[in-house]
């Protein structure tokens, strides 16, 4: 397939399997799936992860570019419930269609029923809910650390400590030891070390979708260690046909990412200012 003609608000993509993505996207929209992480791609990282909301522009956006593709979908290590409100993506024109795979794909929101279905928890989250204070304490990691209760897993924050890096870097053995006790895996971040469940991932839960759906092409925008899962589900997605666009909602914190990426933008203004421009080469 040859590729479209590029405006300057269409950005191109570096790789030839991104370029071949972008273009089966615009020849085919309704063939198409808009997939996307939440945090650090549709909303800024912030201090708090409860204080995390959408980019003003992200619903805006993903409303005008919904009708004109496939299928929207927000794949997500969040519960798929605070996603919704946290991003403000309930009862909204345009957006009636959209899913969210929140957990990893362990939990699914849909806009036309507003429910959320999801499997039954993994014992082993409460558990380590309940040891990970006094584990904490006891290896002298406590100060500069909180806890975030993710209701199917909880992770372990860094980004307050003195050095942050190195809390994070002394944290991943002691924490893998303590989830592997009760069954689950560590998932490393921006700064954070996340436990929960094995067997699920965004790449799971993005594939399984993308057959779902029969979609043809699919982008799909993260910007965490998480995402990586995702990227390698869409480049084997492409040797199944699937043309797939891997974009990387930027950030030097995470430079894996950018480099198996297709199209890096400024973070979550830039993925915004893509899903606008596509909307608007689709009008």
């Amino acid at each position: 397939m040859g590729d479209p003609e590029y405006s300057s608000e269409l950005p191109e993509p570096v790789t030839p399997a991104g370029r071949e993505g972008l273009a089966a996207l615009l020849a085919r929209p309704g063939k198409a799936v808009i997939a996307l992480d939440f945090d650090g791609t549709l909303a800024a990282i912030v201090p708090d992860p409860e204080q995390a909301r959408a980019h003003p522009g992200a619903v805006p956006a993903l409303a005008a570019l919904a009708p004109k593709v496939r299928s929207v979908a927000v794949v997500t290590g969040r519960p798929a419930g605070v996603a919704v409100r946290y991003g403000g993506l309930a009862g909204v024109p345009g957006l009636e269609h959209l899913v969210v795979l929140g957990h990893y794909g362990a939990e699914r929101w849909d806009a036309v029923s507003s429910a959320v279905h999801a499997a039954d928890p993994h014992p082993g989250v409460a558990a380590v809910r309940a040891e990970l204070p006094g584990f904490l304490d006891g290896i002298g990691a406590w100060r500069g650390t909180w806890i975030e209760e993710k209701g199917r897993a909880v992770a372990v924050h860094t980004r307050r400590a003195r050095d942050p890096q190195a809390a994070f870097e002394a944290l991943r053995d002691p924490l893998a030891e303590l989830a592997s006790r009760h069954g689950l895996i560590v998932e490393p971040g921006r700064l954070v070390l996340e436990l929960r469940p094995p067997g699920m991932d965004k790449g799971v839960a993005l594939a399984e979708y993308v057959r779902e759906v029969g979609a043809e092409s699919v982008l799909y925008a993260g910007d965490d260690l998480g995402d990586l899962p995702a990227f390698a589900a869409v480049e084997k997605l492409r040797s199944d046909q699937v043309r797939g666009l891997l974009v990387c909602s930027g950030s030097s914190e995470v430079v894996e990412l950018a480099e198996r990426a297709d199209l890096v933008v400024d973070g979550p203004e830039g993925v915004v200012t893509l899903l606008s421009a596509i909307a608007a080469r689709l009008s």
